[in-house]
């Protein structure tokens, strides 16, 4: 339906649900296309529905391209063939499109948005931004997590129904809390990851229908996982069919040509046009509403809020303007979900409200702590000395913004190698040993985590987005104990409110042990201000150490994980019947290892087991 005031709205860039206006409408026997091309000198609908001959469309005061066909419905095939004013003319996708052709073939699809049945009232009722609930996020590119090796091109892709059945059940019993989805707007390009956009109101046909995704994001619900989409704000692909020139003028990106390209190559859109405004906001709340994504992470923010992403350079005003405006609306329609900003910068303001001058994001990524904390776990044992404030320094600024703790895609790709690669060790059981210390340290550390897939698997190789993760690794012993590993450590996380609940009060974290860096030793308290504390040690030299910590106060404590036990693949040196005295408890750290440890009452202590005899094992 016409609506001239909401028309107005969109054009001024104070619209939020702009995928209402526009795009295909199942309304009263028939279809409603709608486009805004205001610059074009006609536009034509070309559509399977009559052969794909030309039909008019009219235009109205505003520059909105109109025609309604009868009797005809979802999965009709069309396009807009838009006339520039020199009568040049080109075929363009719908950019309000909910389902395209899958690529190479660029039609848009009449799809109904709305047939489809959610399960998940009860998740919907209770999901939080969970600022004080655990946030442990698994990130997945869905071409690549798993393939079906007998098949190729598009067919060796599981599609959206078929990971209900394989992906929801393995981060269930892995124990992350939430999926985080490399871009799936429609993109052409396989070798982009989805961060070339050619439908910002489309699901990747590649893995099926729109309501097949519905189903997995409500599927996750139900088990009790959160769903959240990585969108691209900054660029889109410039495609023919897609947005780049799509009226024949420079309808979403500058007139300026230094302006109109992006970093990646692609085209940048330009926040100073209003109505691209409104565009990209609404697609942000399409997601939202229509698909109950409990996250949004933006894509390369410091590219909005600075032009060439150089916090050195003036302010992009309109960049910045958007992303307030954006976040300040969509926060006010929905309070419990998170918006995540990829800033590189670490811009002060980032998770700041913004009537308080901030942005209004609620988490940044902190690339300080995942740079350093990568750099660390490359040094060898000799240099570590010298290099032990790369663990320490985040905890200086801890307090700048509300930080995840993320190990993602780009750690893991374009020659950065995997982070098992870029462990250092002598041996293989030394690198073993480094990684599950590290990841014992992130896990500890304030701040929410995220890691990507195949990070749990110790992956050896580089991600490469045509490539399957290298499930056969689970064959190999060390392979599968660290797996195992990382599983135990994502339980205790989500159990023990000491390492989530007060994550963002510099009170609830306290060094034990800051300046120890001839033994390559950090010791530190996390505590829930509910009588549940953790003590976690880390050694992270290749020696055996002999080690006073002090708790404070005198009691029993028990080893809640201790990364060298042998079930992980180390060597079971475990500390027993632990009580400390005179506020110090002596522990023996194994060499390149990690220990958590918990108060608990003499009756809880660990206890060596008895020696077999000779006659029991006979026996």
């Amino acid at each position: 339906m016409y609506d001239y005031n909401r028309i107005k709205n969109h054009i001024n860039g104070v619209e939020s649900c702009s995928y209402e206006l526009f795009g295909a409408h199942l309304e009263n026997g028939g279809v409603n296309f709608s486009v805004y091309a205001p610059n074009a000198h006609n536009v034509k609908l070309s559509s399977s529905f009559n052969n794909w001959n030309d039909v008019q469309m009219e235009r109205d005061y505003f520059g909105v391209w109109s025609v309604f066909i009868e009797n005809i419905g979802e999965g009709t095939l069309y396009r807009y063939k838009i006339f520039s004013q020199d009568g040049q003319f080109i075929e363009k996708s719908d950019p309000f499109s909910y389902y395209n052709e899958v690529r190479p073939n660029t039609a848009s699809i009449v799809y109904d948005i709305n047939n489809y049945y959610w399960r998940d009232e009860e998740w919907m009722k209770t999901r939080e931004k969970n600022y004080n609930r655990p946030l442990n996020v698994y990130e997945v590119h869905l071409g690549s997590w798993k393939v079906k090796d007998e098949k190729t091109g598009v067919e060796k892709f599981y599609r959206y129904e078929e990971l209900v059945n394989e992906l929801i059940p393995y981060v269930k019993e892995m124990g992350y809390t939430h999926i985080e989805f490399l871009p799936l707007t429609e993109h052409p390009f396989d070798g982009s990851w989805g961060y070339q956009v050619t439908g910002y109101y489309a699901p990747t046909s590649r893995y099926g229908e729109p309501r097949y995704l519905m189903d997995l994001i409500d599927s996750c619900h139900i088990n009790g996982i959160g769903a959240i989409l990585d969108f691209v704000p900054v660029h889109y692909a410039r495609d023919e069919a897609g947005l780049a020139y799509f009226d024949g003028t420079c309808m979403y990106e500058s007139e300026i040509p230094q302006l109109r390209e992006s970093a990646w190559g692609s085209m940048r859109f330009d926040y100073s046009k209003t109505h691209v405004q409104s565009f990209v906001r609404s697609a942000i709340n399409f997601w939202i509403n229509k698909y109950h994504f409990d996250g949004i992470r933006f894509d390369a923010v410091a590219y909005l809020i600075f032009p060439d992403g150089n916090p050195n350079s003036p302010e992009y005003d309109c960049g910045s303007w958007f992303l307030k405006n954006t976040l300040f609306t969509l926060n006010a329609y929905h309070p419990d979900v998170m918006f995540i900003a990829e800033d590189a910068t670490c811009h002060a303001k980032n998770t700041a409200p913004v009537v308080y001058g901030g942005f209004g994001f609620d988490y940044m990524w902190n690339f300080g702590w995942s740079s350093e904390s990568l750099r660390y776990l490359s040094t060898p044992y000799g240099m570590r000395t010298q290099n032990h404030n790369m663990l320490t320094y985040p905890m200086y600024y801890f307090n700048q913004g509300l930080f995840m703790l993320a190990l993602s895609h780009d750690d893991v790709s374009n020659g950065k190698a995997s982070v098992m690669t870029k462990t250092y060790g002598r041996s293989q059981e030394e690198k073993f040993s480094n990684l599950r210390t590290y990841y014992l340290y992130q896990m500890t550390h304030p701040g929410k985590k995220m890691n990507f897939m195949g990070n749990e698997l110790a992956e050896y190789m580089e991600w490469k987005d045509d490539q399957p993760l290298g499930w056969n690794l689970l064959t190999y012993p060390n392979h599968d104990s660290f797996h195992e590993f990382i599983k135990e450590l994502n339980r205790i996380y989500k159990e023990e409110p000491a390492l989530y609940a007060q994550d963002f009060n510099l009170a609830a974290f306290a060094w034990i042990d800051l300046q120890n860096a001839g033994n390559n030793i950090y010791a530190y308290r996390r505590d829930d201000f509910n009588g549940n504390p953790l003590y976690i040690v880390l050694n992270f030299s290749p020696f055996e150490k002999d080690y006073w910590l002090g708790v404070g106060y005198d009691g029993f404590f028990r080893e809640l994980l201790n990364s060298d036990r042998d079930i992980y693949g180390g060597h079971n040196k475990r500390n027993y019947e632990l009580r400390s005295k005179d506020g110090y408890l002596n522990l023996k750290l194994p060499p390149l290892s990690g220990i958590i440890l918990k108060p608990c009452d003499e009756g809880e202590v660990d206890k060596p087991e008895p020696e077999k005899s000779e006659e029991g094992e006979k026996s």
